[in-house]
């Protein structure tokens, strides 16, 4: 009986060590960022900061198409901000905040008037390709109440 009790607790023994030495061999194995409790899609962060530009066209007929510059940077956290300035009738420009969740990123803020613009999109393997669709929210009196429709931008 001795020896069932000293063979299950060195069973129990090496399972424990076998948990342990596995678990440490993962944590050492995890990125920086995700110990610290940053998405590991952070590390693209840096990629996605500088100037940003290119031409947006509208699904609906009657709203010429407009061009856009973000300047992507980090504020003090680390936060991913954009400055976009715009060539359009709805909105000339939108603080935005940038989300990036692997190779997909949406840009979306907006102007002191409240007027609103979200744009969702892929970057390409290069990094330096974001193909996006967004959607405009302008003053309800404009008109520009709401359009949406596609466009590229280039990192420069």
């Amino acid at each position: 009986m001795a020896s069932n009790t000293l063979m299950f607790r060195n069973l129990v023994i090496s399972f424990l060590l076998v948990i342990v030495i596995g678990a440490s061999s993962s944590w050492a194995a995890t990125p920086a960022d995700a110990k610290s409790g940053q998405s590991s899609s952070s590390a693209r962060l840096a990629d996605l900061t500088g100037t940003w530009s290119g031409t947006f066209f509208s699904k609906h007929a009657n709203v010429a198409s407009f061009t856009m510059t973000v300047e992507i940077s980090q504020d003090t956290p680390g936060t991913l901000i954009g400055s976009a300035n715009l060539n359009s009738d709805c909105l000339k420009g939108a603080q935005l905040q940038v989300t990036v969740t692997g190779s997909k990123v949406v840009l979306a803020g907006s102007n002191p008037e409240g007027h609103n613009i979200t744009l969702r999109g892929t970057l390409d393997k290069t990094g330096t390709l974001l193909k996006s669709t967004y959607i405009l929210n302008g003053s309800a009196t404009g008109s520009c109440e709401t359009d949406d429709g596609s466009g590229d931008l280039l990192k420069r």
